[in-house]
């Protein structure tokens, strides 16, 4: 944990929050500043900053907590969403989730998609390179 950590403060008790299930490894609650009814935030008890900070039996219970409150929501769309670092929007360094239903186009996530145009040559270097470093 880190004492300057908002979020481990909320995992301590000394913030209060809208607690939906905690275990040993996660803790997840309702976010104060909603995209929409029932946006709520996973988080691992371990503290790290980014997904790769994180040890994999941190892991392990993020999506199927995911999933069950996805389903307590009723929303037949929503969006899991989890940022690493300040240019991919993260502005918590302690790794988070959201749960965030999408009940219409003008509530919950509004992204856009700046899909590029494939270089096949490119994009085969690129398989090799991340294969080999998997």
């Amino acid at each position: 944990m880190s004492a300057a950590c908002i979020f481990c403060k909320i995992i301590k008790g000394d913030i209060p929050s809208f607690k939906l299930f905690e275990n040993d490894k996660v803790f997840a609650f309702l976010d104060i500043q909603p995209l929409s009814r029932g946006h709520a935030l996973i988080i691992p008890k371990y503290h790290g900053a980014k997904l790769v900070d994180i040890p994999d039996d941190s892991l392990t219970e993020v999506l199927p907590l995911a999933k069950r409150i996805a389903k307590a929501t009723g929303a037949a769309d929503y969006n899991i969403l989890q940022n690493n670092g300040r240019a991919a929007h993260q502005v918590v360094d302690h790794v988070h989730f959201h749960v965030i239903p999408k009940p219409n186009e003008t509530e919950g996530l509004g992204i856009a998609w700046p899909a590029q145009t494939t270089d096949m040559e490119k994009l085969k270097a690129l398989f090799e390179e991340l294969k080999s470093n998997m």
